[in-house]
């Protein structure tokens, strides 16, 4: 056994992809599954497909490409905007792409020409998380600059809110997205098949049966893996919030002061920490820190036990109300995105699966 490790719930993972599934197809949705929180992991990504997705997505190419070697059947979405140096991967890799600048669907186009290969595009647009997208007021010029380009598909628009600027799905905003998309049908005679509206941030418009009921596609990666929404954080009902555990050794035990001695300045990340006097606790040191995740995404599983803070290798919790934990015993831990994130991504973090 190698720890600190997470523990991966494979079943438990088809059985939240069962469950986003089932709530979206009441609603004529399709879902793209996305990856990247757990680096494109064929094992995790196979347990999406065997839920029922239909298409994979990520923002890297390197792990459309783990995922094209997987499953070369399953069509592919490129999340991340294609820089003008990645068009030829891009066309290579992803069936679909997302895109915000006519110069690289300029140059999507003329690869994918030399490719023989027609490759989707999805515009997006911003809608107010001024992340990536065009602008609204923009979008019929940019439209027609798209239409006469050979090589690439408009398939349709979309959208991303709540990861940059936290703006919520809602009624209003993705309701805009169907009228511009409406509006664009319209004034150029072209059919947009495709409204991607958003990512786990828009599922509580599905349980509040409030989804404007012309967007057919969103992109999940978290409401899957985490089996929750990510406007309150609330799990999905019937989904499973465990899918994922981590798991660290206690190093140390040993009753001490709550306060340092001596002059406090700087940690090692340059902060100057406060702290607050209760006396003597009982502290426990685990082998987990910053390097592998960023602490403060942790939960204790155990109520009773509290997190005291970390450096670059070091986690220190309270064991106080806890007295039967000792060196060698083995916590547990919840984990938010960020979390999951920084476990998935840290070499030092064993991955096992179950």
């Amino acid at each position: 056994m190698g720890l600190p490790e997470i523990v991966i719930d494979l079943n438990k993972i088809r059985q939240n992809t069962e469950t986003i599934l089932a709530l979206a197809r009441s609603f004529r949705i399709d879902v793209v599954g996305v990856t990247k929180v757990f680096l494109a992991e064929p094992r995790i990504a196979g347990a999406m497909l065997a839920g029922g997705v239909r298409m994979l997505a990520d923002s890297r190419l390197e792990n459309l490409s783990k995922l094209k070697q997987a499953f070369p059947d399953v069509p592919l979405m490129l999340l991340r905007l294609p820089g003008v140096s990645q068009v030829e991967e891009t066309v290579r890799l992803a069936e679909v792409s997302l895109n915000s600048e006519t110069r690289v669907l300029e140059a999507l186009s003329a690869e994918g020409r030399r490719q023989g290969r027609v490759h989707g595009v999805i515009i997006m647009v911003d809608l107010g998380d001024l992340r990536e997208g065009v602008w609204p007021e923009d979008l019929p010029d940019f439209i027609a600059k798209v239409l006469p380009l050979a090589g690439i598909k408009l398939q349709g628009l979309g959208v991303n809110l709540a990861c940059y600027g936290g703006v919520v799905p809602t009624e209003e905003n993705l309701g805009r997205l169907v009228e511009l998309a409406e509006n664009l049908e319209k004034k150029f005679g072209i059919s947009l098949p495709v409204i991607s509206g958003g990512n786990s941030a828009s599922l509580p418009l599905l349980l509040e049966k409030r989804m404007p009921a012309q967007v057919n596609q969103l992109r999940v990666g978290e409401g899957i893996v985490l089996g929750r929404e990510t406007v309150k954080r609330q799990i999905i009902p019937g989904a499973f919030g465990d899918a994922f555990t981590l798991r660290a050794e206690i190093l140390e035990a040993h009753e001490k002061p709550s306060v340092p001695i001596g002059e406090v300045g700087q940690d090692a990340f340059g902060r100057v920490p406060e702290f607050v006097d209760e006396g003597w606790r009982r502290r426990g040191i685990l082998a987990l820190g910053r390097q592998d995740v960023p602490t403060e995404s942790l939960s204790p599983r155990d109520g009773r036990l509290k997190i005291i803070g970390a450096s670059s290798d070091h986690l220190i919790m309270d064991l106080s109300e806890a007295p039967e934990l000792d060196i060698g015993s083995v916590l547990e831990f919840d984990l938010s995105y960020g979390g999951l994130l920084g476990a998935m991504t840290s070499p030092y973090v064993h991955k096992r699966y179950i």
